[in-house]
C-alpha cells in the first residue's frame, strides 16, 4: 500500500496578521504547546470560515439598514389605508389631535411655496392642505403655522430638480409654543421621533416656520433623528425632488409613546433610551444613585410653593440631598438640565411645563406633583399618566383648600370656585383663575407623609 505523503499546509497571511498571531505562538511555544501550531495554521488560512460569516453579517446589517422606502413609508398610514397608498401613492391619517401624509413616489418640493407635487397617472388631479404640526385641535396656534399644499396631478414631462435626494423629506413645523418644554416635547420631539425613528437617520427634515433656538436647544436629538443638515425653506428657496415624503407628524398621547399604534412597535422606553443617548445621560436605573438625591423645581411667577424654606429641612432629616432649582437659565439649558434630573431619585414640583422633565427621570424614580385646585385632569393627563408609562413613579400630593391661595380670594371653603372649579368659571377665565392666579402654601406637617412614601419607594428601587 502507497504511503500517502502529508498533506501540504498553505500558510497565507498578511503582514498585519502575522504581526498579531506572532505573540500568540510564542506564548504556546513556552507552555509546550506547539503541537497546535497547525490548527492556528489551518485556521487562518482557511478559505471557508471568515470571508462567509463576515458576508453573512454585511447582508444581515444592510437588509435591517435599508429596508425598502415603500415598507418604511406604509407604516405610517394604517392598514385600512394601505390599498390607497399602494394604488394612487398618495394616503393621509388624519386623528382627533393630527394628520400626517404619505406620499409613496418620486415627487418634487418647491420650498418657496412651500408646494409638494406628485405626479399621478391613476387618479384625477386633487389638492390637499395640511399645517404639519401635531396639535391640529387648537385653532389658535394653528394660525401661526405655515401650510404644505400637496398637489397630485398627471404630469408627463420630467421633473425638474435643483437638488434631488435619494432619501425621504419629512416637513413639519417648529411653530406653535416654542420655548415652552411640554410644547416642544409634546408636540415636536416626541412625534418627530414617533415618525422617523423607523427610518434609521435616512431623512431630509424640512422645517418649516425654522427656529433657530429651536435647533439649537435639541440638536443632539435631531442629529440622532437626520444624518443630514435640516432645510430652511426661507433661507433655501429652491425645487427639491425626493424619493418619498412624510408631511406632517404622528402624535400618540400626550408625552406618549404607543406601541400599538402606528407605526407600531415603538415604546416610551425606546424614547427614553433615545433621550440618554441624545444628552449623554449616565443613569438608567434609580438603584445607581449611591444617595437619595431630591430636586424641588421653584416657580418664580404663578403656581409658587411660598413655604419652600420650610419643606427643606423636612427633607433632609428623612434622608435626601436636596437641590433647589429655581433658575431660569439653567432649566432651559436642556443638555445640563437633563444631566442634573436625570442624578436625582425624586422630582418635585407645582403643577407646570418644568414636570416635563420628568422624562429624564432614571426608571424607577419618583415624581411628585403637588395637585393645585381647579388642575386635577391636566396634571393626571400630562404628567401622571405619562410618568407611569415610562416606568416613573407618580405620586400626588392633592392640596387642600386651606393651603390654596384661592381661599383668600373667595373668602369660603363652599365656594363655587373651590367646590366645582369646571363649571365655576368659562375655560379662559378658568385658566386665569387656577394657572395664573394661584399660589401654594404646603402643611409641612401632611406632605412630609407624601416624602416617606417616596423614600420607600426609592429604597425598594435598589432591592
Amino acid at each position: 500500500m502507497e504511503k500517502r505523503k502529508p498533506k501540504k499546509i498553505v500558510f497565507r497571511v498578511t503582514p498585519w496578521i502575522f504581526l498579531l498571531v506572532l505573540p500568540l505562538l510564542y506564548i504556546d511555544f513556552l507552555y509546550g504547546n506547539i503541537g497546535h501550531f497547525d490548527q492556528w495554521v489551518q485556521y487562518i488560512s482557511s478559505s471557508e470560515t471568515t470571508p462567509n460569516i463576515r458576508k453573512v453579517l454585511i447582508k444581515e446589517t444592510v437588509e435591517e439598514k435599508y429596508k425598502p422606502l415603500s415598507s418604511l413609508l406604509s407604516n405610517l398610514v394604517k392598514e385600512e389605508d394601505r390599498e390607497k397608498l399602494e394604488l394612487t401613492g398618495f394616503a393621509c391619517n388624519r386623528d382627533v389631535y393630527s394628520i400626517h401624509c404619505i406620499a409613496n413616489g418620486p415627487l418634487q418640493i418647491d420650498t418657496k411655496t412651500m408646494t409638494v407635487t406628485i405626479p399621478s397617472s391613476n387618479h384625477p388631479m386633487q389638492e390637499t392642505v395640511i399645517k404639519p404640526y401635531a396639535r391640529q385641535e387648537d385653532d389658535t396656534l394653528l394660525k401661526t403655522v405655515t401650510p404644505v399644499k400637496i398637489s397630485s396631478q398627471n404630469i408627463t414631462t420630467p421633473q425638474i430638480c435643483e437638488y434631488k435626494h435619494e432619501i425621504p423629506a419629512v416637513i413639519f413645523s417648529s411653530s406653535g409654543f416654542v420655548g415652552n418644554v411640554f410644547h416642544e416635547m409634546n408636540e415636536i420631539i416626541i412625534p418627530l421621533f414617533i415618525t422617523t425613528r423607523h427610518f434609521k437617520s435616512r431623512v431630509q427634515f424640512v422645517l418649516e416656520d425654522y427656529n433657530p433656538s429651536f435647533v439649537r436647544k435639541y440638536r443632539n436629538a435631531l442629529s440622532l433623528l437626520t444624518e443630514h443638515k435640516i432645510i430652511d425653506p426661507v433661507s433655501n428657496q429652491s425645487v427639491h425632488c425626493f424619493p418619498g415624503a412624510v408631511i406632517g407628524l404622528k402624535f400618540h398621547n400626550h408625552l406618549s409613546v404607543n406601541s400599538t399604534d402606528i407605526p407600531i412597535g415603538l415604546s416610551m422606553s425606546d424614547f427614553r433610551q433615545f433621550l440618554r443617548q441624545s444628552f449623554n445621560l449616565k443613569f438608567r436605573h434609580v438603584s445607581q444613585i449611591k444617595r437619595p438625591r431630591l430636586m424641588l423645581l421653584s416657580r418664580r411667577t404663578t403656581r409658587r410653593i411660598l413655604n419652600e424654606e420650610e419643606m427643606i429641612p423636612m427633607m433632609e432629616e428623612l434622608g435626601f440631598e436636596v437641590i433647589v432649582v429655581a433658575r431660569a437659565k439653567l432649566v432651559s439649558d436642556i443638555k445640563m438640565f437633563s444631566s442634573l434630573i436625570n442624578s436625582c431619585s425624586v422630582f418635585v414640583g407645582a403643577h407646570g411645563a418644568g414636570l416635563t422633565n420628568e422624562l429624564f427621570l432614571p426608571d424607577g424614580a419618583v415624581m411628585v406633583q403637588v395637585d393645585l385646585i381647579g388642575l386635577e385632569w391636566a396634571a393626571e393627563t400630562y404628567y401622571g399618566h405619562p410618568a407611569r408609562a415610562m416606568g416613573v413613579h407618580y405620586l400626588r400630593y392633592k392640596i387642600e383648600p386651606e393651603e390654596s391661595s384661592l381661599l383668600k380670594v373667595f373668602g369660603r371653603r363652599d365656594h363655587v370656585a373651590i367646590t366645582d372649579p369646571k363649571g365655576a368659571f368659562p375655560v379662559q377665565a378658568g385658566k386665569e383663575v387656577y394657572l395664573n392666579g394661584q399660589n401654594v402654601r404646603i402643611n409641612v406637617e401632611r406632605f412630609r407623609e407624601t416624602m416617606v412614601e417616596a423614600m420607600s419607594l426609592v429604597q425598594d428601587s435598589g432591592l
